[in-house]
């Protein structure tokens, strides 16, 4: 294991908090609407479990990787070393390409979000939604500047807030709860093909809600006792998130009519006004908000340190690498995509980055990924495995067949986005490495 000048500080509680925080966000409060619309009623739970499924079924391909290969960067570092020789090179280039758009799309979807849902405690225009959405991103750059073990410090208490706020909203629906209006499935018409697109255009959001689980991968070069640490806080994660969503979710039915639920914008704020009235509504919707902070601090912490994983082997912009003299974190890495995500931030709408987060990344990051495991079990089985996943290979290709099921339900052009990405990237790649063949400097 090479030395990175990175420091191992985080340990289980602090490396599992990261988790938590990057899957919550504001993600499942206003992706709930968009669900139980897709979806039509309470069958959206399907969704729920379905990314729930696809979160520990890929959880344990990223468990395996992780705690093989614990360096900073998560799937740059897999890539690489999953499939040989050029063609490793090229995914891992594809995974930089990708992480350096996609990236700030997650970050940006957070602050947008954020904006969106501030709207209810008070009414904002275009440009005010826009500077508030910029604020948020410039924040968290600022939290986020800091030495890795205060950053675990932080994530631990946003981690307590992000669950304690998610049980305390659950809690409170359960004297008004009624579970054969949120089990009523009446309406269902079987597996129509009606019934297929609204699945995959809801499950589409749900995964959105998961993704996160993995983050611990990307800073596997500051995690102690990695081979333990990395899956172990990636599946109590998933199994958190999973519980608390599904709870979510089933609370909110048993007391709104789906139909009320799929046409508000701030799903938890009418909850709460309805049963407590509109202080709880306004107090609830502060903590939403804290939680999204939460999770755009957790997403920008990982991602930065996947430049800058590159950046340190040579393969992008030399500046990436480099750490701050005295907090030994990297600064550039951070900067940059922070600035990238907040000029997002002020271009795009919510549901579109949405779902350009889950489908551009779906065929390289994810696919890819798991494909690359397989062919590495089957061409390397002796190799030493510091975790193993179960029912091998059932759980990898039940996975690949998940992630394309989503992708293919995608909208067209979302999967044309995805495959031009890739073909981008394949050109720079090559004409970078025509420019290394022939002497040629950049």
């Amino acid at each position: 294991m090479k030395d990175t000048g990175l420091r191992r500080e985080l340990t289980l509680v602090p490396a599992t908090a990261i988790n938590v925080i990057d899957m919550v966000g504001i993600g499942p409060f206003v992706s709930v609407a968009l669900v139980v619309g897709a979806m039509q009623g309470p069958l959206c739970l399907l969704a729920w479990l379905l990314g729930a499924a696809l979160a520990f079924l890929d959880g344990a391909v990223w468990s395996e990787l992780g705690a093989k290969w614990p360096e900073a960067g998560g799937s740059y570092a897999f890539l690489q070393r999953l499939w040989p020789g050029r063609f490793g090179q090229l995914m891992a280039f594809l995974f930089l390409v990708q992480t350096t758009i996609q990236a700030p799309l997650v970050v940006a979807s957070g602050a947008i979000g954020f904006s969106k849902y501030f709207t209810y405690l008070h009414p904002l225009d275009v440009w005010q939604a826009k500077a508030l959405s910029g604020a948020v991103v410039l924040l968290i750059v600022v939290l986020l500047y800091r030495r890795i073990g205060k950053v675990g410090q932080i994530s631990m208490a946003m981690g307590v807030l992000t669950v304690g706020t998610l049980v305390a909203v659950i809690a409170i629906g359960i004297p008004r709860f009624s579970l054969s209006q949120a089990l009523d499935f009446s309406g269902w018409q079987g597996f129509t093909p009606a019934f297929t697109a609204g699945l995959g255009a809801a499950s589409l959001k749900t995964i959105y809600c998961y993704l996160g689980y993995y983050n611990v991968c990307h800073l596997g070069a500051e995690i102690k006792n990695p081979a333990r640490a990395i899956p172990r806080s990636m599946f109590i994660s998933i199994a958190i998130i999973a519980v608390l969503y599904l709870a979510l979710q089933v609370v909110l039915l048993g007391v709104l009519p789906w139909q009320e639920i799929a046409g508000s914008d701030f799903v938890v704020s009418l909850y709460l006004e309805k049963l407590a009235g509109p202080v709880a509504a306004q107090v609830g919707t502060g903590l939403v908000l804290l939680i999204a902070i939460s999770s755009l601090f957790a997403v920008l912490l990982g991602y930065s340190r996947i430049l800058y994983a590159a950046a340190a082997e040579g393969n992008y912009f030399a500046s990436f690498a480099r750490l701050h003299p005295s907090g030994n974190f990297p600064y550039v890495s951070l900067l940059v995509l922070g600035g990238i995500s907040f000029c997002f931030s002020l271009l795009f709408r919510l549901g579109d980055v949405i779902a350009a987060v889950v489908t551009l990344r779906i065929l390289v990051q994810f696919v890819g990924q798991t494909i690359g495991l397989l062919y590495w079990h089957f061409t390397n089985p002796a190799d030493a495995r510091p975790w193993r996943m179960w029912l091998f290979p059932f759980v990898p290709l039940l996975s690949i067949c998940i992630w394309l099921f989503v992708f293919f339900q995608a909208k067209v052009a979302y999967q044309l986005g995805a495959v031009g990405l890739i073909a981008v990237g394949a050109a720079l790649f090559f004409a970078k490495q025509h420019k290394r063949a022939t002497g040629i400097t950049q």
